[in-house]
């Protein structure tokens, strides 16, 4: 298994950052050690133990590398929180003069989408649990962090619109438990954005009042008070993450995936820097086809009637991606229910069960419902960002801007709508379609906002 951080594209400088605090993390641990053997021995015990501070390696260097850096201006709008938990052990921020060092208890990974957000937690995760402090990516520690397996890292992705304040109640309980390795107990929230005010609560307590080397990690687009809560920013160091380059993402896809050179590039500037989504062109041909459709709908608006006709092929699309993508999960839940709720058994216990098994079923159809919709709209957004690349492709070259086109396979396309519409025409097409994605995300019917869209698309 390579380096945790191999798979972060583009972000040295954050990788530079994570690796720092983990090695103050790994010295904490070492420290809070010592400070432990020292008491157990005591003066009194006459037995000759060796001093566990005698030891001195290559962790113990770089730890003395990071505290000797010379100390510079601190921004106080980026500067760690002030200590909080005071416990051995427990993660405390960096020195005031040295920002970029220290290892704090509760940080935000902030970027645009594919910039690496969920990737770079979980690697800083496998790095707090390394056997060795820098994430080794072959220990035990490594190994179970990164295949979602290790005892003390919890994982929290959500599956519908938002994360309830009873999930992150019995997640920030659970937190507080003691690391079984020893080393961190870990709690990654992807999409943090998702939280509802109530569980934003329960999670800024948690923060506040950090139990000893409980750490949290979580993922956000920004750290706007649209997407996290001032209150729990103010108290999280944050790593912000940028859109990876092209390049990076083909090389990575080329080197890790085995995708040709030619394939890798192609894919890499269609997906707009999002390592995911280049990876899912590059590798499956019905992605290539939803969007081959998608980056169709802009010869398809001949009139009001076509411009419905499109908005309607659209949102069709994503619901039929959407259920494919979860149908299989839905069905292994399902199943697993129910023969927990003994399904197929005999007798008069058996039938009473499953009698009273309607609830748990309604609340698992409830459950799988708001996936999916999630799902179709996740869907939909990938479509509507193809779509605004195709309209950036026909702003630059109406404007004869020196950059390289997004859709290279429509470029001719683009460059014909560039000559129809001109640059104010195209930058109109593009903020309706911005402008969509803007309303399905403030929770407007998606039909409702696409057909808008596609009206507005038509009119120019």
């Amino acid at each position: 298994m390579a380096d945790v951080f191999a798979d972060l594209v583009g972000q040295d400088e954050a990788v530079a950052t994570l690796r720092r605090a983990a090695a103050s993390a790994a010295a904490l641990l070492r420290a809070s050690a010592a400070t432990a053997a020292r008491v157990a021995v005591g003066p009194t015990t006459g037995r000759d133990v060796p001093d566990v501070t005698d030891t001195y390696d290559e962790l113990d260097a770089l730890a003395e590398e990071i505290d000797a850096v010379p100390a510079g201006p601190v921004d106080a709008a980026t500067a760690p929180p002030e200590p909080i938990a005071t416990e051995p052990g427990a993660a405390q921020p960096a020195p005031a003069g040295d920002p970029g060092a220290g290892m704090t208890h509760a940080w935000i990974f902030t970027g645009p989408p594919g910039s690496g957000r969920s990737v770079a937690a979980r690697a800083f995760a496998a790095a707090l649990q390394c056997a060795h402090g820098t994430g080794c990516g072959t220990c035990p520690g490594c190994h179970t962090t990164m295949t979602g397996t290790h005892a003390d890292v919890r994982l929290v992705v959500p599956e519908g619109l938002s994360i309830g304040v009873g999930e992150m109640r019995a997640l920030v309980l659970r937190a507080a438990s003691t690391p079984s390795g020893g080393r961190w107990q870990i709690v990654i929230i992807e999409d943090a954005d998702r939280l509802t005010e109530a569980a934003g609560n329960a999670l800024l307590k948690a923060i506040e009042e950090p139990p000893p080397r409980t750490v949290f990690l979580l993922c956000a687009p920004s750290t706007h008070p649209d997407d996290i809560s001032v209150t729990i920013r103010s108290r999280c160091r944050v790593v912000p993450l940028r859109q990876p380059p092209a390049g990076a993402v083909a090389e990575v896809l080329a080197r890790r995936d085995g995708v040709a050179p030619d394939v890798a590039e192609w894919a890499a500037a269609a997906a707009q820097g999002h390592v995911g989504r280049a990876r899912r062109l590059a590798r499956d041909p019905e992605a290539r086809q939803r969007r081959d459709a998608v980056l169709a709908v802009p010869r398809r608006l001949t009139g009001v009637g076509a411009a419905f006709d499109a908005a309607s092929a659209l949102i069709e699309a994503a619901e039929a991606e959407a259920a494919a993508s979860v149908a299989e999960i839905d069905e292994a839940e399902r199943a697993a229910l129910q023969t927990a709720l003994g399904a197929g058994g005999t007798g008069r216990g058996a039938a009473g069960a499953m009698r009273g098994a309607a609830g748990q079923l309604k609340d698992l159809e409830k459950r799988q419902k708001s996936r999916a919709t999630r799902a179709q709209r996740d869907a939909l957004d990938r479509a509507l960002v193809d779509l605004a690349g195709f309209y950036r492709d026909a702003l630059t070259m109406a404007l004869r801007a020196p950059v390289a086109p997004v859709h290279t396979d429509t470029a001719a396309v683009a460059e014909a709508g560039a000559q129809k519409w001109d640059a104010e025409g195209a930058l109109r097409r593009l903020e309706a379609v911005l402008e969509c994605r803007a309303a399905i995300e403030a929770n407007v019917k998606p039909r409702i906002a696409v057909e808008a869209m596609m009206l507005a698309l038509w009119r120019g």
